[in-house]
């Protein structure tokens, strides 16, 4: 990728120009575009542009790349694909944009021991597409084609969260670049190892803090031989959510198990064309295994769905059905908006035990009735994750304040429930308030931890961590 030469902006010197220059050859851009691009990521339109935008194509440039920067103390944020939803990938203090999006190779896969290493810039869909003709998988869907690296610093997840877990399950091991430009691996492509610390886990969720993954080993699993995928709708949403809370403590186990309100079915049956469904509380679900399995554990779930108030039990009869349903299910973030075009969508993810989350949805249900505000519930509740969809006009300052202080309320109702205000999305800029509430004195130890990994505070500041 060859970069047209822009006159540098006053925050990066000359000579330190010069040397990132020499590190990725025709890869170094100070075009406003670029920047403008690099400012920001999806969710609330929170900008920070960087000085400069690097394009490394392997481990080693972005080593060299971050040398430089340590040297002469130019901050630096990575860069996948920039879906992140709480301001991640802003440059608040300018400096250097890490743009791995080159990085795509899939560097090895076992099939005999059901695992991969790709470079970090790879999506999950461009990883699925490779592993096509392997008989194997990978599961995890956060709903943008996000890049695994990105995935793995945000610690993100996704519908199939219930059945495969997160990235913190899904990875294996790590090769990161230091603050100091050092590259380091860890863990193993052992299912289980005692040795050491856990610096995988350490890195996994650390949304660029504590350095920059250029390579991540996944766990990779057997396609299901058979899928039965179903919807099944609530009179209310109470119901929906109790139905989803039985079935996981009656030990079903479900691949996929999402919750739409009836606002935001009302929202998919517009935008997604799902007339043959009704604008009320729907579960989506999913079920993976033999066929025998996978029916059986459809019907049970049918079972206890009515018991909580369901009914229209529908199988999705064929493929196409199933990738209809999903492919609407992903699309809900477009369907609110399209309920109030020029509005901004102020995204909340939270994640409660799941004795709790029936009760949690209700009350944020009534919270949001008596806000007089449009904001949709959908989340993936077989893991206790609910997200809202919160439309606010950013021109009406009482509205945002609405929207502001609902958010607020649902993130610390999810604490003191001893849940945490976010599940998959992560701290980035937005959640850094409720850091101090959900995490205490934990808290000092994790400044401690950033303090000795990155002491000039290079990587990604004004990020996760709130001042001391």
């Amino acid at each position: 990728m060859n970069m047209t030469a822009v006159p540098i902006r006053a925050g990066v010197p000359e000579s330190v120009r010069a040397a990132l220059e020499a590190a990725v050859p025709g890869r170094l851009s100070a075009a406003s575009a670029v920047r403008e691009h690099h400012s920001r990521g999806e969710g609330m339109p929170d900008a920070g542009l960087p000085d400069l935008v690097a394009f490394p194509a392997t481990t080693e440039e972005v080593a060299a790349l971050v040398r430089i920067c340590d040297g002469a103390a130019i901050p630096m944020v990575p860069w996948g694909t920039g879906t992140s939803l709480e301001g991640q990938v802003a440059a608040l203090s300018g400096g250097l944009s890490i743009d791995l999006s080159g990085m795509v190779q899939v560097l090895a896969v076992s099939q005999a021991s059901l695992d991969c290493r790709v470079e970090a810039g790879i999506t999950r869909v461009a990883l699925n597409e490779h592993l096509r003709s392997t008989g194997l998988f990978f599961p995890l869907d956060p709903g943008a084609d996000a890049s695994i690296g990105g995935m793995a610093a945000t610690r993100a997840s996704g519908t199939n969260a219930v059945g495969y877990g997160t990235m913190r399950e899904a990875v294996l091991g790590l090769t990161v670049v230091t603050p100091q430009g050092k590259i380091i691996h860890t863990g193993s492509r052992a299912r289980k190892s005692a040795a050491g610390y856990d610096l995988t886990r350490l890195y996994v969720g650390s949304e660029g803090t504590l350095g920059i993954i250029t390579e991540v080993a996944l766990r990779l699993y057997g396609l299901p031989e058979a899928i039965v995928c179903a919807t099944c709708q609530f009179d209310d949403l109470e119901g929906a959510a109790s139905a989803a809370s039985l079935a996981l403590q009656t030990n079903l186990r479900p691949a996929r198990m999402e919750l739409l309100d009836d606002v935001q079915m009302a929202a998919c049956i517009t935008y997604s064309k799902l007339t043959d469904l009704a604008p009320k509380p729907t579960l989506f679900l999913e079920f993976h295994g033999t066929e025998a399995a996978a029916r059986e554990q459809a019907s049970l779930l049918a079972e206890i769905a009515a018991e909580c108030g369901g009914s229209g039990f529908r199988e999705a009869e064929t493929p196409e059905a199933r990738t209809r349903l999903w492919k609407a299910r992903h699309d809900c973030y477009h369907a609110v908006m399209a309920l109030a075009p020029g509005k901004r969508n102020m995204g909340t993810d939270a994640c409660v035990p799941i004795e709790h989350l029936a009760d949690i949805i209700a009350e944020t249900k009534r919270d949001i009735e008596k806000t007089g505000l449009v904001a949709p519930i959908v989340g993936h509740v077989g893991d206790g994750n609910f997200h809202l969809g919160i439309l606010f006009d950013p021109a009406d300052a009482d509205e945002t304040e609405r929207a502001e202080a609902l958010a607020f309320r649902t993130s610390r109702r999810a604490i003191a429930a001893g849940g945490t205000c976010s599940g998959e999305h992560g701290i980035g800029l937005h959640k850094i308030v409720h850091m101090e509430t959900e995490h205490g004195p934990a808290l000092d130890v994790m400044r401690a931890i950033k303090a000795t990994l990155d002491p000039k505070g290079l990587m990604n500041p004004g990020k996760m961590l709130p001042p001391d």
